[in-house]
């Protein structure tokens, strides 16, 4: 039998199947180690044949099995294939998104614990022994018969020497056991409530037939309820779930829910887990014991068969989109795994993707509807702020009068706020007021953020640290002032506000620790009254039934970016924010500032009116030929050096201009340029851009792919990106 086998080695021109002679217990999906070349590798066995295109004097054996059970099941092996031609991945690239990276490497082992059993009564022994040794006569006096204890437990409350005579002596037995490392959640009693009419017509829509959904459904609509209502009724009829979240933060309160309800059953799988948590919970999916899996965007790889559902939450998100190597829209690979499993997908968001809501319209997606709040209580009403009003009425603070005026009455009621920021550390940048100098990253082009806890300058894109500018380095002037405020200065503004109420910030400078984002999030829950400010993470999925005020500090920020989806993003964020207030009881109130209230974009967000937002979005794509009209691509070239780049983007470029001759109807743009963000982590970046019409779009990608591979260049990074969501 030959096996063939792809080896773990990340280079393109080994990335290709080779023949082994199988061994006779050899499964498809295994590890297994193989001679290659001159030392010998890890590789996975993806297919077994009877016959090889080789000599028998070139074949050579497996040497032997690294596991004895498969770590790629079959639908993953159809789908690393699926993945190599949608995305042009390399076959080890694709095969290592499926299996913890700690396996790879054997940097994981089970958790093993020591216990003991108490073999006879005690009692007895503890007469025998002599009256000077007291931790032993305590232990016996400890230990019930028949009873199993932790080893450890016992050895550091009655003393290593006293446990091991009881052991030496027969009166206790060793037992070594595996365990599980299980994430911490949330505690929570099961919540189950009765559907209400909506909710059971989407749930009974969802089991009746397998197809694509899109729930369209407000904030505080129930939409998780529908979820768990679908999942409780797939795993009783012994099928297997996956639930997507888009945020790793929103995980342990989603986990929390889930739990309650299906117990054990439920496994989770994200980056923020120890090596051991991640390991072990990707086991027992792998083994069946948990059969239903919560999760990031990785999540959607987890090797669990035979599945009944996938639900992606809040399927707006740019998160699931992943942007570094190997990339891939987690949409694509769920549609996949539901086609192959022949159940339905289910897509989720009170504010839609403007493409997946247009195929909803379309009828290629099934539309269900969630227009109001459980129990029919009113979304919270949006009040807009003129900002430019307020530094005219002589206010110049961070704060508008009206949202002082709300967070005072807010915090005298004993409940709770949330304040939204999308920029992290104190202030956007440093600036000489003298001559205008702006400290930059040196390793990118992008200007450092200064924040004050450290009283440092940090690149967000490398994570490079410098002094903060105490003295400007080309004037040595000592006039020096801040740019635009991030979470850290509103935190530091609240605090001297309200130094008796509870303040938490919650951004990637908070959340960075194991659990940050629980005991975070836990805290402020706890809090009455209490603060939450924080960036985009706070901005979805968190149910906290005190919160009756939300503050945006600003609303513009996303507003003018230079990217065609920058609107929708903006309508997205600030909606979803606006949800967190006024989910219970007490009634909630958002405070949007801006320095644009007239922009149509306030206007629908003002009035939670998505469709009357949709229709004007649709128009300007239409009129501009952006998508869903067309579709983007970018390819984007970096090196360290700039002249290889260049050259490297002229040929291809070359090339493509000459693809657009044959497909002269389809191309709507093309141009090459320097990418916005020239520099990252000391590498050059050009790129190419197009857009293209979808009649011949599959063929005019396969055709980019085949223009990167013939100029591939050892010194140069070269991705084909298709509708990228950062064209920076």
């Amino acid at each position: 039998m030959i096996a063939e086998v792809i080896v773990d080695i990340t280079n393109s021109t080994v990335d290709k199947v080779f023949d082994y002679v199988a061994l006779d217990d050899t499964i498809v999906g295994q590890r297994v180690m193989v001679p290659f070349g001159r030392r010998n590798i890890q590789g996975f066995v993806i297919a077994l044949k009877q016959f090889s295109d080789l000599t028998d004097d070139k074949l050579k054996t497996i040497l032997y099995a690294i596991d004895d059970y498969p770590v790629i099941l079959p639908e993953h092996i159809e789908l690393m294939h699926f993945m190599v031609k949608k995305y042009h991945l390399r076959f080890v690239d694709c095969l290592r998104l499926f299996i913890p990276s700690e396996l790879r490497s054997d940097d994981v082992k089970p958790l093993i614990k020591t216990y003991v059993y108490v073999q006879c009564n005690t009692q007895e022994y503890a007469k025998s022994v002599r009256k000077n040794a007291k931790n032993i006569i305590a232990l016996c006096n400890f230990l019930v018969k028949g009873e199993r204890y932790l080893k450890s437990e016992l050895t550091k409350k009655y003393s290593q020497s006293a446990v091991s005579k009881l052991i030496e002596s027969g009166i206790l037995q060793i037992e070594q056991v595996q365990q599980n490392r299980t994430p911490k959640s949330y505690e929570m009693s099961e919540q189950k409530h009765k559907l209400t009419p909506m909710q059971k017509r989407a749930v009974d829509a969802i089991l009746n037939k397998n197809d694509t959904y899109l729930l369209f459904g407000v904030t505080g609509s129930g939409k998780t309820e529908v979820y768990m209502s679908v999942i409780e009724n797939i795993v009783n009829s012994g099928k297997n779930a996956i639930m997507l979240v888009p945020e790793i933060s929103l995980t342990p309160q989603v986990l929390a829910h889930f739990r309650a309800r299906f117990g054990n059953n439920v496994a989770i799988l994200h980056s923020g887990l120890s090596v051991g948590e991640r390991f072990d919970e990707w086991r027992r999916v792998l083994l069946g014991e948990a059969r239903i899996v919560v999760g990031a965007r990785s999540a959607i790889f987890a090797p669990i068969q035979n599945l009944g559902i996938i639900i992606i939450d809040e399927e707006h998100e740019t998160s699931y989109i992943s942007e570094s190597n190997p990339r891939y829209n987690t949409f694509d690979i769920a549609k996949f795994r539901s086609e192959y499993n022949k159940c339905s997908l289910v897509l989720a968001s009170a504010t839609p993707d403007i493409d997946s809501y247009q195929k909803a319209i379309d009828g290629e997606y099934k539309l269900l509807t969630l227009p109001t709040r459980i129990n029919d209580k009113p979304m919270p009403k949006i009040q807009i702020v003129d900002m430019l009003s307020e530094i005219r009425n002589g206010n110049t603070g961070m704060f508008s009068s009206a949202l002082l005026y709300e967070l005072d009455k807010c915090i005298k009621e004993k409940h709770q706020a949330m304040f939204f920021i999308n920029r992290r550390g104190y202030s956007s940048f440093m600036r000489c007021t003298n001559c205008g100098y702006i400290p930059k990253c040196t390793d990118c082009d992008v200007t450092l953020v200064y924040h004050k806890k450290e009283n440092k300058l940090k690149c967000h894109y490398c994570g490079k640290r410098f002094k903060a500018l105490t003295i400007c380095p080309q004037c040595k002037s000592t006039a020096i002032r801040n740019g635009a405020i991030g979470t850290e200065q509103v935190v530091a503004q609240l605090h001297e506000m309200y130094p008796q109420v509870p303040i938490y910030q919650m951004d990637n400078d908070t959340t960075r620790t194991k659990n940050a984002y629980q005991k975070i999030l836990s805290q402020f829950g706890k809090s009455k009254p209490g603060i939450l400010v924080g960036t985009q993470m706070i901005a979805k999925g968190h149910d906290f039934s005190d919160v009756t005020l939300v503050g945006i500090i600003d609303a513009d920020q996303s507003l003018y970016h230079s990217d065609y989806k920058s609107t929708e993003k903006t309508f997205e964020l600030i909606t979803q924010m606006a949800g967190r207030a006024g989910r219970d009881k007490a009634e909630g109130k958002v405070i949007l500032q801006t320095y644009a209230p007239r922009h149509y974009a306030y206007r629908f967000i003002a009035n939670y009116d998505y469709k009357s937002f949709f229709d004007k979005e649709l128009s300007i794509r239409k009129n501009t030929m952006f998508p869903p009209f067309t579709t983007i691509l970018r390819l984007l070239f970096s090196s360290q050096s700039e002249e290889i780049v260049r050259e490297i983007t002229k040929l291809c470029y070359t090339n493509i201009k000459h693809l657009r001759d044959i497909y002269l109807d389809d191309f709507v743009y093309l141009d090459a340029m320097k990418s916005p963000i020239t520099k990252i982590k000391n590498k050059i970046r050009y790129q190419i851009l197009m857009r293209i019409k979808h009649e011949h779009e599959d063929e005019i990608i396969q055709k980019l792919y085949e223009i990167c591979d013939k100029h591939t260049n050892a010194k140069v990074s070269m991705f084909v990106e298709i509708n990228p969501q950062n064209l920076s």
